[in-house]
């Protein structure tokens, strides 16, 4: 039988036979390497597994009161519990998000304990259990702004730093709070490389510290915090970026010079001390104009100190928010 081509398709815009052919065996070797892919990556996933240890007990409920004050707490929607553990930036276990969750497993939390010291009356080390008994645990629904340009938010739970930070009694001359991680390179894998100054560090000003959303959660979700999440401590400032949130807190200096901390001396020129989440002072190296939730899939401006500027805005009163990015 004879076919016809159409008349509106010129001689120039049919393809030659021997590239026809030589695409489909193109397909065929796609196929081919994707099917070798599959297979090596499954192979890489269980050999993997088999060189990990099991992971340790997981979280557990915890007792909670509701937030003491309503402006503490937000009612927008929580971000999903597996999209929370599953995607976070933990730089001691790796670069990766989609992996912390995996190499964290066998973090161990228990016994783990947080000294106080510096410039205070009353230098102590506590246990993690015993703080979780001492303070009534709130849970605090919060916004959570990513430097990098995505949110969550976040149901934790836990208690106000000023809390803690009274026990220890802070002498007048104290103007900072500086934080540590924990230094365990047997535990956290990339602290035995040189991709940061290790321990972590971070810090705030004492009364950024003091002030009533500063939180210090150990949990989230009505559960303990997951060791992904930062456990068995972590700080939570909400107006900041989240790289200030600094996880597995092992020691808490006070101090009247403004502390180190790790991002602004790995990136000075990207990363400063306050960090105060401000849509109008871009990254140098993008907007920090919208941020993308997770979850959804569209982008959402993103609101002046991540939406609590009425709670905080004072504390910056007078000084250059572009400057002190």
């Amino acid at each position: 039988m004879l076919i016809k081509r159409p008349a509106d398709i010129k001689s120039s815009e049919i393809t030659p036979e021997w590239l026809y052919l030589r695409r489909r065996e193109l397909l065929r070797g796609l196929i081919a390497a994707g099917s070798l892919v599959a297979t090596a990556g499954i192979y890489h996933f269980f050999a993997r597994a088999a060189r990990r240890p099991p992971p340790g007990p997981g979280p557990y409920p915890l007792a909670t009161v509701p937030a003491s004050n309503p402006l503490l707490t937000t009612d927008e929607p929580p971000t999903d519990y597996d999209d929370i553990t599953h995607y976070n930036n933990f730089y001691e276990f790796s670069t990766s998000k989609h992996d912390v969750a995996y190499e964290a497993r066998a973090l161990v939390t228990r016994p783990w304990t947080v000294t106080v010291e510096g410039d205070v009356q009353r230098p102590q080390t506590f246990d993690i259990d015993d703080l979780l008994r001492r303070f009534p645990l709130e849970e605090r629904v919060y916004r959570f702004r990513c430097v990098e340009g995505w949110s969550m938010v976040i149901p934790w739970v836990g208690f106000p730093l000023a809390s803690l930070l009274k026990l220890v009694e802070p002498l007048g001359k104290a103007q900072f709070v500086a934080f540590e991680a924990l230094h365990d390179p047997k535990q956290f894998p990339m602290q035995r490389g040189q991709l940061l100054d290790w321990p972590y560090r971070e810090g705030l000003r004492l009364d950024e510290a003091l002030h009533p959303l500063t939180l210090l959660a150990v949990g989230l979700y009505g559960k303990t915090l997951p060791n992904q999440n930062g456990a068995p401590l972590r700080l939570v400032v909400p107006w900041k970026y989240g790289f200030k949130s600094i996880k597995s807190v092992a020691r808490i200096v006070l101090t009247t010079r403004m502390p180190r901390t790790t991002w602004r001396e790995a990136a000075p020129h990207e990363y400063g001390f306050y960090a105060n989440v401000n849509p109008a002072v871009s990254h140098p190296r993008w907007s920090q104009a919208t941020e993308r939730r997770i979850g959804e899939f569209t982008r959402r401006p993103t609101l002046l100190f991540n939406g609590y500027a009425e709670q905080v805005a004072h504390l910056y009163a007078g000084m250059d928010l572009r400057k002190f990015y």
